[in-house]
């Protein structure tokens, strides 16, 4: 109990000293303690209760008569605090009234100053916002005047350097939002421009080709002109005093010519002036700032393919005209020389490696179409054309740096297409000439005829020329149209064979392949053709002859004159021959076996009009009508022969005799003839000896003795022996060499004995 009071106390002082927040803790140990000490807190509680009620007691009593004094002080001091209540009131409501105006003045320059406040923030806001409007405006002019590239740096700027610094701004937003619209349209309208662009060269590659063609047909007269000049200085070194004249003239001209290039050259427009290359660049550049420049190099390569393809393609019609190939070349060209303009002033649209394969790939395509569309060519004038037109576009390709080599190797098996048309123009015009021809020697009336036939062929004649005039020419009109057209066939020849940057000897080797072709197959069929019409006659046949004789001898001028123009001696180890000699050899030979047929045909003529009465009981005492009829034929022909070589003539003639004997004796062994009567021998006879006495004039001269007689002995001996009936001396002679009948065979005479 002792040790509980103390307790209690402490408990008593902390409840006074701490805060009320804390006295939950401390009562809450009253109840901790041990049993009944609640009763004893409670006592102890009421004890100290009284305790502080004895000393506040004591000390109100203590201070009670201060307390009355302040309460009289007070109510003396009402008195005067209603006073000056009244008095402040009224001091307060006067000093309202006069601070309303200073209020009002106050709230007026607070206002004011709020406005300045604003107005410098609008300011410093504005001077950070107008840079950016100010590009914004700027991009939008950029826009509308399609400054594209410089509308991309433009963008690029406002959003590195000027949106970032006023972002919070809801028109800055907008504007960001609007760039990617923008980029996108502007990719839009530049590849719509790069369309454009494609479309449009692709409808003008013609202009640009042709323009690209002339410029370089330009620079290569201008490199003649001055390869003439440098050689003419070169002789003016050589030959100063003798060439001074020609030395000045030679300039002048060249300087003509020089000024007519320039003056041309300021007419026609480069590639470059003729194309506006800027959507190229400009799309490009766009793309490679945005990133995509890889997209946009596939999407040109990829477009300028399909073009390719399409220009590579020609029309149908294309074989038909010069004009057809003109325009294929010059889109062509026009197609490349863009592409090598595009290589050179921009970095990796196409490369080298692209450029290259795409011409092999034209190439390709471009010589299996002059292949097809060559073939189609007829007219040697066309191709001729064509020829220059591939040669002209080779140099100017080649002027771009394209390989052209294969060009050139076409060119040569067109030269064969060219040669083949060339063969058959001049075999029509061989034709012709053969047609007009009257065969018959040309007439000349005086010397200036005279020279003006020997001016179109190499004829000399010593014995020909000491007769006077008028005179007769041995060679018909033909002879000098073929010679001329055969020396205007090299000159078309040569015309192919010119700048296809080939050497002399090459050149020379070419015109006598092609000269030996036109002599070998296409004169020499026309020839052989000529010879073997129906209506060409004995007498057109020894013309034919004499013709091919005379060419013959002039076909070494025909060499000569291919040696001048190739300046290439005849003596070079390579140098090929004409093979004009076996032509006109062969025609020879063709024509001499076609007079012996038609002798043959003609005799035979005569043979079938014979009309012997084999039943005659006696001869008539003179040859038979046809036969004489015959003999003076032959007599005529043979006399037209005189002009043929002796060997022809000769031939002819016991050919004709042979022929005639042959023809008799199978009149007389014929199968349906069954008697014969001695009077019909006796005629028959009569006219063998018309034979033989024919054959003993010497129609033709050159035979020794009596040895066109021997073409009639088979019948002599057979009629002899009819006629003088001489069979024991035949039968006893039989097998001897010399017996009188040695040619009669027996079977021969006993087939005659029979009838």
């Amino acid at each position: 109990m002792a040790e509980s009071l103390p307790e209690h106390d402490r408990i008593l002082q902390e409840i006074e000293s701490t805060d009320t927040a804390c006295v939950g803790p401390t009562l809450r140990s009253v109840y901790d303690d041990q049993p009944n000490a609640h009763q004893k807190f409670m006592e102890k509680l009421d004890a100290c209760i009284r305790n502080h009620d004895r000393e506040i007691e004591k000390m109100c009593n203590f201070h009670h008569q201060g307390f009355v004094d302040a309460i009289t002080e007070l109510l003396k001091v009402r008195a005067d605090a209603e006073k000056l209540k009244v008095q402040v009131t009224d001091t307060n409501r006067r000093l309202q009234d006069a601070g309303k105006e200073v209020i009002a003045q106050t709230e007026e320059i607070i206002r004011c100053r709020v406005q300045q406040r604003n107005i410098t923030t609008v300011v410093e806001k504005l001077q950070l916002c107008l840079p950016v409007l100010e590009m914004y405006s700027k991009l939008k002019e950029q826009m509308s005047v399609k400054r594209y590239y410089s509308a991309l740096k433009t963008m690029e700027q406002l959003e590195n350097l000027y949106l970032p610094r006023v972002s919070q701004y809801r028109f800055c937003q907008i504007m960001i939002e609007n760039l990617p619209k923008l980029r996108e349209e502007i990719k839009e309208i530049s590849m719509s421009d790069l369309k454009d662009f494609l479309e449009s060269i692709r409808k003008h590659s013609d202009r640009i080709g042709e323009t690209a063609m002339k410029q370089a047909q330009q620079q290569k007269t201008f490199s003649t002109a001055l390869q003439k000049q440098n050689n003419v200085n070169y002789g003016r070194n050589m030959h100063l005093g003798r060439n001074r004249i020609l030395e000045s003239k030679n300039e002048i001209t060249l300087k003509r010519t020089f000024e007519d290039e320039d003056e041309h050259e300021e007419e026609v427009l480069t590639a470059q002036d003729l194309v506006d290359f800027s959507p190229v660049y400009r799309c490009l550049h766009i793309y490679s700032v945005l990133g995509d420049g890889e997209i946009f190099e596939n999407y040109y390569r990829k477009q300028r393919r399909k073009q390719a393809r399409l220009v590579l393609q020609p029309q149908s019609s294309m074989h038909e005209t010069v004009e057809g190939y003109r325009r294929y070349f010059s889109q062509i060209v026009g197609f490349f020389v863009v592409e090598d303009h595009i290589l050179h002033v921009t970095q990796g649209l196409v490369t080298r490696t692209y450029t290259d394969e795409l011409w092999n790939m034209a190439l390709s395509k471009i010589i299996a179409v002059l292949r097809t569309h060559s073939s189609y060519c007829n007219d040697p004038d066309l191709v001729l054309e064509l020829k220059n037109l591939i040669v002209v576009f080779a140099d100017t390709l080649q002027g771009y740096g394209f390989p052209v080599n294969r060009l050139f190797d076409l060119l040569f098996e067109i030269r064969d297409q060219y040669n083949e048309t060339l063969l058959k123009k001049w075999s029509g015009l061989f034709r012709d000439i053969f047609e007009a021809d009257n065969y018959s020697p040309i007439p000349v009336a005086n010397e200036e005829e005279y020279r003006i036939v020997i001016s179109k062929f190499p004829f000399q004649d010593p014995e020909l020329d000491k007769q006077s005039f008028p005179k007769k020419l041995p060679m018909s009109q033909s002879v000098p149209q073929i010679y001329m057209q055969v020396k205007e066939f090299i000159y078309a020849s040569l015309k192919f064979s010119e700048s296809l940057h080939r050497s002399s000897t090459e050149i020379d080797d070419m015109l006598r392949k092609s000269t030996n072709l036109l002599l070998t197959r296409t004169l020499s069929s026309c020839l052989q053709n000529l010879i073997k019409k129906p209506h060409i006659g004995l007498t057109e046949l020894v013309q034919i002859i004499i013709n091919t004789t005379h060419l013959e001898q002039a076909c070494k001028y025909l060499e000569d004159f291919i040696s001048n123009i190739t300046n290439i001696s005849q003596l070079t180890v390579h140098t090929a021959r004409l093979y004009g000699l076996s032509t006109f050899k062969d025609a020879r030979h063709a024509a001499e076996g076609e007079i012996y047929t038609k002798l043959n045909q003609k005799i035979d003529e005569f043979i079938q009009i014979a009309d012997y009465d084999w039943t005659m009981s006696e001869s008539d005492g003179r040859a038979s009508g046809y036969l004489m009829d015959l003999i003076n034929f032959l007599r005529s022909t043979f006399q037209v022969f005189t002009h043929l070589p002796g060997k022809v003539a000769q031939t002819a003639c016991m050919s004709a005799c042979q022929h005639l004997s042959m023809s008799l004796m199978q009149m007389l062994l014929d199968s349906e003839l069954k008697q014969i009567s001695m009077g019909a021998i006796q005629q028959f006879n009569l006219d063998v000896i018309q034979c033989e006495l024919f054959a003993s004039s010497e129609p033709v001269p050159g035979f020794q003795g009596d040895t066109l007689q021997l073409a009639f002995i088979d019948l002599r001996q057979l009629l002899d022996l009819f006629m003088v009936w001489d069979w024991s001396t035949y039968l006893a002679d039989y097998g001897q060499a010399t017996s009188k009948y040695l040619r009669v065979n027996p079977s021969t005479a006993l087939t005659l004995l029979e009838k």
